[in-house]
């Protein structure tokens, strides 16, 4: 079974359980999947990869963590809980995220293979750790470790 198929099963069960808040992320969510598979149907590809899946997933819930904080700030506190909780439903299909040690030890061999720039040295590790790591995380630890 792949991502798409089992985030459909579990939209079906939320629907079965009246879980609201469930069915309208996951909703979100594959509607945001066909669009991107639209917009590569016109490459000429078909069907998303698990892996162009967990793209999605990772920018749905980059896009909520923003809106969280603008809620806050806009003193929406609902809202802002709201977000977070599609945060946690969504971050259910994200594989297993990384550690900070892991992490640390990514970006390092990535600095000592020679890459010395911010911007070559993000490029590498967020490819290495595709979807298994946040990328405002990964960047606050590329800049600690490059001032060493």
């Amino acid at each position: 079974m792949n991502l798409l198929e089992k985030i459909n099963q579990d939209l079906k069960q939320a629907m079965k359980s009246k879980d609201t808040l469930t069915v309208s992320t996951l909703r979100m969510l594959i509607a945001a999947a066909r669009n991107k598979e639209i917009s590569l149907r016109q490459d000429g590809k078909a069907e998303l990869s698990d892996e162009q899946i967990v793209e999605v997933i990772s920018s749905e819930i980059k896009k909520r963590r923003d809106s969280v904080e603008a809620y806050v700030q806009g003193g929406r506190q609902e809202l802002a809980d709201k977000e977070s909780a599609e945060i946690k439903i969504l971050e259910k299909y994200l594989p297993a995220q990384l550690s900070d040690e892991e992490l640390a030890k990514a970006i390092e061999s990535v600095v000592a293979a020679g890459a010395k720039d911010f911007g070559k040295v993000m490029g590498q590790v967020m490819a290495k750790v595709k979807g298994q790591a946040d990328g405002a995380k990964v960047g606050e630890m590329v800049k600690k470790i490059l001032a060493k």
